[in-house]
């Protein structure tokens, strides 16, 4: 079997939202608040890499209505990023979020792990009720492996 870094396959680890076009500046408004002044994302400080960059996936990409609202959110609440296209293999850089055309650069479902996790610094341990949402998910069919390497020496989390 293959196995690939998706780093180095130019992904980047994402979450995947279906927001209604009416309600995008009111996720624009929350995503850039996620930035503190100096444009980096205190979450992620020990996350490092390509894999780690901040992307924003919209249809139409930077040529899409919706990336304006994107920087028109950013300008509002302090300028603290700049946009750039994203291309699929751009580097990690703090300040900067990536829009990528998701109809080239389309979403794929990760390590089945990866999905509904704890958090991995110390204490950040979420309820058993959102921890157990992948295992009913697979079993509803709503989620599948998507034929990701599963983990550390191919052993999931939780039996996954």
């Amino acid at each position: 079997a293959q196995i690939s870094d998706y780093g180095s396959l130019g992904h980047a680890e994402v979450v995947r939202l279906r927001i209604p076009p009416t309600s995008f500046r009111a996720f624009a408004e929350e995503y850039v608040k996620l930035f503190d002044k100096d444009g980096n994302r205190p979450d992620q400080l020990g996350d490092r890499g390509l894999e780690y960059r901040n992307v924003v996936g919209i249809p139409g990409g930077g040529g899409s209505p919706l990336a304006k609202e994107l920087v028109d959110a950013s300008r509002e609440n302090g300028d603290k990023l700049d946009f750039a296209k994203g291309k699929g293999g751009d580097p990690d850089a703090r300040a900067v979020a990536f829009v990528m055309d998701t109809n080239s650069h389309p979403f794929y479902l990760g390590e089945l792990y990866h999905q509904f996790h704890d958090g991995f610094a110390w204490g950040e341990d979420y309820p058993g009720e959102y921890n157990g949402i992948t295992k009913k998910l697979v079993k509803s069919n709503m989620l599948a492996d998507a034929g990701c390497p599963n983990g550390m020496l191919g052993v999931g989390i939780a039996g996954l």
